[in-house]
């Protein structure tokens, strides 16, 4: 019985303050904290603090079961759904005070998130094991990070609308 309660893992403000500090230092500005043991576990749990300046390119998971979940927990993202082309899809508004909280990408669909105003945090839950993505999943009409072209891309994305070509 003993045993069962050392598992139990709580989440409290003190872990957010410290995910929203250290994404404000990272040089992506962002910083996930793993709630799942091992890289190779079936489910992949995860928080994620974005700040409005990280640049998430967009990508895709081309395996059948890369599902990824979403639910907003502090501030605001907005989540840009893309034909494989760059033509915006869709545009999803999360917000930790609702109305829209989450959203389940499935997989092969080609996405990126970016913060708004405000530092944002969300839960993500995906299929593991975690793989990293390769280059035919990464969209080649997006700068990579650190390419001159990212932050004039990445004001881009944050006022994009649905039909909006991003492919030249």
């Amino acid at each position: 019985m003993g045993r069962l309660y050392l598992a139990i893992q709580l989440f409290d403000d003190s872990l957010f303050s410290q995910l929203q500090d250290g994404a404000a230092q990272s040089p992506r500005r962002r910083l996930n904290h793993n709630i799942h043991s091992d890289l190779s576990d079936p489910v992949q749990r995860l928080f994620i603090t974005l700040m409005p300046d990280s640049y998430v390119r967009p990508h895709r998971h081309s395996q059948s079961d890369k599902w990824e979940f979403f639910l907003m927990l502090e501030g605001t993202a907005s989540f840009v759904i893309f034909s494989q082309e760059g033509e915006v899809l869709a545009r999803h508004t999360l917000c930790a005070q609702g109305p829209l909280r989450g959203l389940e990408i499935p997989p092969g669909t080609w996405h990126s998130v970016v913060a708004l105003e405000q530092p944002a945090t969300f839960l993500e839950v995906k299929q593991g094991p975690y793989q990293a993505l390769s280059a035919e999943d990464m969209a080649n009409w997006a700068p990579a990070e650190g390419e001159p072209e990212v932050q004039a891309f990445l004001q881009r994305l944050k006022g994009c609308q649905v039909g909006d070509k991003f492919n030249g």
